[in-house]
């Protein structure tokens, strides 16, 4: 069986698709890793900007790794809570 490989800035470009209410979520914005193995934890995606999108964001989805369903070439198929992986930014 061959390996597949991907770079995180392959990540990056695909559209993150909640498969619980078919609603896209963003794109991948960084990844959390294990500094020890360098297994991926979870995702990171952006949420909705403040005011016109000037003053940032307040939110962030943080996904964790075990919840990907599938990667494809264009988008990442994730199933989860949103209320459960929506966070306070710092």
């Amino acid at each position: 069986m061959e390996k597949r490989l991907m770079r995180v800035i392959d990540l990056r470009q695909k559209e993150v698709i909640n498969e619980k209410d078919c609603r896209c979520l963003g794109c991948v914005a960084d990844i959390e890793f294990e500094v020890e193995t360098g297994c991926v934890c979870a995702l990171i995606i952006p949420g909705q900007p403040k005011m016109c999108g000037i003053f940032g964001r307040d939110t962030e989805y943080v996904i964790p790794y075990r919840m990907v369903r599938q990667i494809g070439e264009d988008i990442i198929l994730v199933c989860v809570e949103e209320e459960e992986v929506l966070v306070k930014c710092k």
